[in-house]
């Protein structure tokens, strides 16, 4: 497989609207290079029996199950509030809109 060169290099930057120095370039060509040839050894690696995953262990659900529990009443938690309107807390307006 031919490596990649400093103007598909470049054109990526351009694509992504970097701005590359020269010496830059062939940096990235390398690494680049690199880069793809380790996600050709994994295709290598993988077979047909091999499921695809997005996570190497299974995941499960750590949250416990919803329960009603006591709670405060809103009289309780507004009344420590300084303004109060319809069981709500009130608060300056900001934005202008009513």
């Amino acid at each position: 497989m031919p490596g990649i060169t400093r103007e598909e290099v470049a054109h990526l930057a351009r694509l992504a609207r970097l701005e590359l120095r020269s010496e830059e370039l062939d940096h990235f060509a390398g690494q680049l290079d690199d880069i793809i040839g380790a996600v050709a050894r994994v295709s290598e690696v993988a077979d047909q029996d091999v499921p695809p995953t997005s996570h190497p262990l299974p995941l499960t659900n750590v949250m416990r199950a919803d329960e009603v529990r006591p709670s405060l009443t809103p009289e309780q938690a507004l009344s420590g509030a300084p303004a109060q309107e319809q069981q709500r807390f009130k608060v300056p307006q900001i934005l202008g809109e009513d």
